[in-house]
């Protein structure tokens, strides 16, 4: 056959496919139908990145996806469309089952973003090396009406959306501090406590960057949801 009529035949088999789950013929997974709402339980996959997307303009389903995220959340008001940063389908996040050094703005995608980070990336890597959970996640902010690095001209940051959060560091169960400032440059069980954080971030943002980055990510993992996908 034909290499043109095989890519066709494939391309038809697969918009098949894609007809059959939405119209429900063929059910799938709650975590691998694209149109099922995304459920923070289930641990990130392909689909997940898709289904925050879907989050961004639809506020009930966000409202109901964050409604068993375990995260405490305050819906805020559409900025005015003419404010130098409109925010829209915003929340205000203030903690959950692991405590913040502050409550910080988010965009619904960040917000649940956060969630899988916790459940999937974060808390696994502190059982791991620690044996212990975190209790509480020190940042440095999210929303910032700026363009990137602070400079006078070009792009936006992610901050002036509220799709980016900057975290420094964080407290264990039993009280201990780490820092990404301090600990990362080092060999013990800190530095490869921040490792496993920061790789486990990957599967829940898009832009994951620390350290190894550059100067300015020192002191702080950027984490974000913007159209970007980087690691590093």
């Amino acid at each position: 056959m034909h290499k043109g009529k095989i890519g066709l035949l494939l391309l038809l088999l697969i918009a098949a496919g894609l007809l059959a789950v939405w119209r429900g013929w063929l059910p799938l997974p709650a975590a691998w139908n694209p149109w099922a709402p995304l459920q923070v339980r289930d641990k990130p996959n392909l689909l997940t990145r898709f289904k925050l997307m879907r989050l961004r303009d639809d506020p009930a389903l966000c409202d109901q996806v964050l409604s068993d995220s375990g995260l405490r959340v305050i819906r805020q008001q559409d900025s005015r469309p003419d404010a130098d940063c409109p925010l829209r389908n915003v929340l205000r996040v203030q903690g959950g089952e692991v405590a913040l050094s502050s409550s910080f703005l988010a965009s619904c995608p960040l917000a649940v973003a956060f969630a899988l980070y916790q459940r999937h990336g974060l808390q696994p890597a502190a059982r791991a090396v620690y044996g212990q959970e975190i209790s509480r996640v020190e940042h440095l902010g999210s929303f910032a009406c700026r363009n990137m690095y602070g400079r006078e001209t070009g792009a936006r940051s992610q901050h002036a959306t509220a799709d980016a959060l900057d975290i420094s560091g964080f407290r264990l169960a039993d009280g201990r501090r780490i820092s990404v400032l301090e600990d990362w440059p080092g060999e013990g069980a800190n530095a490869r406590f921040l490792r496993l954080a920061r790789e486990g971030a990957c599967d829940a943002f898009n832009v994951v960057l620390g350290p190894d980055y550059n100067a300015a990510h020192r002191n702080h993992f950027h984490l974000d949801v913007g159209p970007w996908w980087i690691c590093r």
